[in-house]
């Protein structure tokens, strides 16, 4: 099958926000040029992000790296997640799920959907192995699709994380709640592993879903590895409706493997299935309303700078909901895209917030915001990387621990002299403060 391949075609070069893109200049140039089409056809100045990051660790030498890039016992140009802040230690597994009631939805062909989920969970102590960021197979094909061979082919894979390969679950029967995550369009589920980890410190579970063909290379258990067949398909309104009600079926089988009589992880019995909630980032977070629309579940969710197109009926959704992005692209009566949150915003019938990042860039909200900032690129955002990480570790941990936990969460209610980057909206006086 052309779809499922072990080297990628040299010739393949994949446009998105977060993806590799064409650079007909060099990886240099591009990186400084810093322009180029999100994922919604929108321009956005954010750099080329996954090929940039791993050209631009050719051109930075470790002399020239600050002296906080390090940790101990690591080179001072390693690349490396923020530690999180709750008191678990935390474990990761990944699982390899087949859902034979359905076609794959992008490639017809293959009669059933295959997918990669990462968790994350509390462990009841660190283990041996600390887990890899992605596959060195992986980490090869986005280099190759990006056409950079001036760097180890296993580069990203080596960014340093804070979880251990199946660390042993720690918790009580039915005590975790489980965040289900979606990335972005053309990215990999590793891009939200910052934000799952924390969460899992927090004595979360976390289930990561890569949405197959969706993204430059997923690895399979026996060596497959799947490469992104959405990012040649021209995008309007109708397909992009398609992708979240697609990924929303994704996400409604990982919960029944999940929480179901025969689960597939060995921790499932810890995971209070009365407490599920999603948060996704871009394309990842605006399928979070379809799949709340399809499955009563998922009792909270959260869209992280997502365009959406799903609709919500006249009927309303009551769950809670949480819109988190930044000023450029979703600021109240400026534009198409607020356009959709200001729509869906008025047929939220429960608990909401609009919340906005002033100085955030599309990336910010994920672990390449980090990760540039290690090695000196520039991807438009007026604030750091890791402070952005902060803030969004921040809030969605006091989201969930609100709705989920039913703790009281007084930083989601105004305005925070400890973060007053982001600003509180009002979509209705079209008003943040």
């Amino acid at each position: 099958m052309g779809h499922v391949t072990e080297p990628v075609d040299r010739r393949r070069r994949y446009g998105g926000a977060g993806a590799p893109v064409h650079a007909a200049e060099g990886g240099a140039a591009a990186i400084k040029r810093g322009v180029f089409r999100s994922e919604r056809g929108r321009i956005l100045r954010v750099g080329v992000v996954a090929a940039g990051l791993l050209a631009s660790v050719a051109i930075t030498s470790a002399a020239s790296a600050p002296a906080s890039a390090g940790l101990p016992g690591t080179s001072s140009s390693t690349l490396y997640l923020p530690k999180p802040t709750g008191s678990h230690p935390i474990g990761t597994t990944s699982l390899y799920l087949k859902d034979t009631s359905r076609p794959d939805p992008w490639v017809p062909s293959v009669e059933f959907r295959e997918l990669m989920v990462s968790l994350w969970y509390p462990a009841k102590s660190p283990g041996r192995k600390r887990a890899p960021y992605m596959t060195a197979k992986e980490s090869e094909l986005l280099l190759k699709s990006g056409e950079i061979t001036s760097v180890p082919p296993d580069t990203l894979s080596k960014t340093r994380t804070n979880a251990f390969t199946d660390a042993d679950p720690a918790g009580r029967k039915h005590g975790l709640p489980l965040v289900v995550l979606s990335p972005g369009h053309t990215k990999p589920r590793t891009e939200l592993t910052a934000l799952a980890e924390e969460l899992a410190s927090r004595g979360y579970a976390v289930a990561a879903i890569d949405h197959t063909y969706e993204n430059v290379a997923i690895t399979f258990p026996d060596g497959r590895v799947a490469t992104c067949v959405t990012c040649e398909i021209k995008k309007n309104p109708a397909w992009w409706e398609k992708l979240a009600k697609s990924r929303a079926a994704d996400v409604s089988f990982v919960l029944d493997q999940l929480t179901g009589s025969h689960a597939k992880w060995k921790g499932a019995r810890l995971v209070n299935t009365s407490r599920i909630a999603m948060a996704g980032h871009s394309a990842g977070g605006a399928s979070t309303i379809a799949a709340m629309l399809k499955d009563s579940r998922i009792r909270a969710g959260i869209d992280i700078d997502g365009t959406t197109e799903v609709r919500i009926p006249d009927s309303g959704l009551a769950r809670p909901f949480l819109f988190l992005g930044k000023p450029a692209t979703y600021t109240p009566g400026e534009g198409d895209a607020v356009a959709t949150w200001e729509r869906d915003w008025k047929q939220l019938n429960g608990w909401k917030r609009w919340l906005l990042v002033t100085g955030a860039e599309h990336t910010s909200f994920t672990d390449l915001g980090v990760l540039a900032d290690q090695i000196g690129i520039d991807l438009g955002a007026d604030i750091p990387g890791v402070r952005a990480m902060d803030i969004t570790r921040r809030y969605v941990a006091a989201f969930f621990d609100l709705h989920l936990r039913k703790e009281s969460q007084p930083l989601l209610d105004k305005p925070s002299t400890r973060y007053p980057e982001v600003k509180h909206c009002s979509p209705e006086t079209r008003t943040c403060r």
